[in-house]
């Protein structure tokens, strides 16, 4: 079909979201902006989808997460009996809604669907999907894009962002589904009370929160140390538990950016909201001027990244880099578990191809093992299941990608801004 022709379809089959249907209309006679949104489909790639939220084939909206959602379910009947979804989303423009609507049609194919009842970072959906022995996860978020995007990322039963050779299956059976009609819909109500979907139990994120917890160093130290922190969730997802997890490890002063506290989707105050930039991190450095904590803490909307901020000697504010961060949380851990005597024996860390080659040298210093893996934080988690098979997991002592994504612990296999 022609892009007008797809254009009068969508017209005609989108009813489902009222938005779509006023944006439609807005592009009429506008051959540019029809083309933009119908010349090609959103492609799902290895990790899932990612686009600009609106109308059309080549947008994130109720249809495009319906029609991948239902190639994800064919995936998953087809290669296990029984199975189960995760399901989190973070505060992005409608990633409740999509999240419901990948629900709904998870539920519609006989499939059991575990859903956070609120905003949660992606790194809790990998802990989902492990806790609750699910065979596959979907969070929706577009991470540290600007607000006119969403995505739709999917993960295994291993915890980790799907494979390749799953992606290729997935993206068969999507290719294979009808946009309108072509997927299996139930009312998200109708599957809440019949019991095909299930908000994820307190007890589930408090398990996550003491696994957090157990990671740290030194934590008894924490209490009386008159630790002070200005913290930002830029709007997004890690609110709540980075807030639960510096109350748990005992830093009583914690000071948040009210601009940026609540979620909100539109990111009016950081149009980029990512920590690696300087000036997503403007209300924050503006504020360590008044309050002069020993630390500024950003965490990105879905909270798998963190940035960090200290005062220099003329109490200027300096940040540093993901490399910076990675090579000094590995050098403390190294050491301080060496100390300890809570160091395993041969120790293993991961970092990808990328990041900061200072890594080898602490490394070797500490005896320790590292592995270098490919971009993507996948590939670092995959190290950890290589390791969970031989019954060693608890060889892995930390890992990290130079663009803020670290991990300590096994817990999950993506990277966690909550234990960062």
């Amino acid at each position: 079909m022609t892009e007008m022709e797809l254009y009068k379809l969508w017209c005609e089959k989108a009813v489902d979201d009222p938005d779509l249907q006023t944006e439609l209309k807005s592009i009429e006679g506008d051959e540019a902006a029809i083309q933009d949104r119908f010349y090609r489909d959103l492609e799902f790639g290895t990790g899932g989808l990612r686009g600009v939220i609106g109308a059309g084939a080549y947008r994130l909206n109720v249809y495009t997460i319906r029609r991948a959602t239902q190639g994800l379910a064919d995936y998953v009947n087809g290669a296990f009996e029984n199975g189960c979804v995760a399901i989190a989303y973070d505060s992005r423009i409608k990633s409740d809604k999509f999240a419901k609507e990948a629900a709904a049609v998870l539920a519609a194919n006989g499939i059991k669907v575990y859903i956070y009842s609120e905003l949660m970072p992606t790194p809790m959906l990998s802990w989902a999907v492990r806790e609750l022995k699910c065979q596959a996860g979907i969070v929706i978020t577009a991470s540290h894009n600007p607000a006119k995007y969403n995505g739709y990322k999917v993960y295994g039963e291993d915890g980790c962002q799907i494979t390749l050779d799953v992606a290729n299956t997935v993206i068969g059976k999507i290719n294979a589904v009808e946009m309108f009609g072509g997927a299996k819909v139930m009312d998200f109500e109708d599957g809440i009370k019949s019991g095909k979907i299930e908000y994820i139990k307190q007890e589930v994120i408090d398990k996550y929160l003491d696994k957090v917890a157990q990671q740290g160093v030194h934590t008894d130290l924490v209490a009386d140390s008159g630790l002070k922190v200005v913290y930002t969730p830029l709007n997004g997802t890690g609110n709540k538990p980075v807030r639960a997890i510096l109350k748990k490890i005992g830093i009583k002063e914690v000071t948040v950016v009210p601009e940026q506290e609540n979620p909100d989707g539109n990111f009016p105050t950081c149009p980029f909201p990512n920590p690696e930039i300087k000036e997503a991190l403007a209300k924050g450095l503006e504020l360590c001027k008044t309050v002069k904590p020993d630390l500024l803490l950003a965490t990105d909307p879905d909270c798998d990244r963190v940035g960090i901020a200290v005062p220099d000697p003329d109490g200027n504010y300096v940040l540093f880099s993901g490399n910076e961060v990675g090579a000094m949380l590995l050098k403390y851990i190294c050491q301080e578990r060496t100390a300890l005597g809570t160091m395993p024996k041969d120790p293993v860390a991961v970092k990808t191809i990328v990041t900061t080659d200072i890594c080898k040298k602490i490394a070797a210093e500490y005896n320790v093992e590292l592995r270098e893996v490919l971009t993507g934080f996948k590939f670092i988690g995959e190290q950890i299941g290589f390791l969970e098979k031989e019954g060693q997991d608890d060889r892995y002592i930390f890992g990290f990608e130079e663009s803020y994504g670290y991990l300590a612990g096994s817990y999950v296999r993506d990277k966690d801004a909550v234990v960062g």
